[in-house]
């Protein structure tokens, strides 16, 4: 019994340090929107949790045929977590939170969301459209320890826009009402992610 239960913790403990191991350093996604295309570029040296896991989304379509379903002018645009009419997309796994890893929550980087449990990242994920890390008294600190409102948990960035930033803010600044999940400001025409895939720039 007790050689059953080490070997049930030490499989539980290498589900994340396994695919970590074996996430690539700076793997390119290309985000096809119906608003236009983007590409992003992750640090799986950073982040290789949270990189593990998006990729591991990517490659099974989960992102394909969802929404950005809130969006807010001069602070982000967040999507991947429902489908059009949003309905709620659960990937059934949370990973924990790699906020502190020297990336910060800048113009053009994407972070994982979460609820108020720091470790509750599951798929939905943001761009950041401003310097969303305090910098002065208007400005939202989502980066870790600094925040007072939050602790010292920030959200984790694991990547960046690298091409069609553009696209990201028409996204953004896209006609919004407030008829998303919980009232979230979200587009008054859907903007779907017809298809997130790895790209190769060999």
């Amino acid at each position: 019994m007790k050689k059953t239960l080490l070997l049930l913790v030490l499989a539980l403990s290498c589900t994340f340090a396994c695919a970590a191991d074996k996430v690539p350093a700076h793997p390119h996604i290309s985000v096809e929107t119906t608003e236009g295309t983007f590409k992003l570029e992750l640090d799986g040296n950073a982040a290789p949790l949270t990189v593990a896991h998006f990729l591991k989304l990517v490659d099974s379509g989960f992102y394909d045929g969802t929404v950005f379903h809130r969006i807010i002018p001069g602070f982000m645009a967040q999507g991947g977590g429902y489908t059009p009419g949003y309905k709620l997309k659960d990937s059934g796994a949370t990973i924990p939170n790699e906020s502190g890893n020297g990336l910060s929550n800048l113009r053009g980087t994407i972070a994982m969301a979460r609820t108020g449990d720091p470790h509750s990242a599951d798929a939905q994920f943001f761009i950041n459209v401003a310097n969303n890390v305090g910098q002065d008294a208007n400005s939202p600190n989502l980066d870790p320890e600094k925040s007072t409102v939050r602790g010292r948990w920030g959200y984790a960035v694991f990547g960046s826009v690298i091409e069609g930033m553009d696209v990201v803010d028409a996204i953004v600044n896209a006609a919004s009402a407030p008829n998303g999940p919980g009232g979230a400001p979200a587009p008054v025409v859907p903007i779907v992610i017809k298809k997130m895939s790895r790209v190769s720039y060999d």
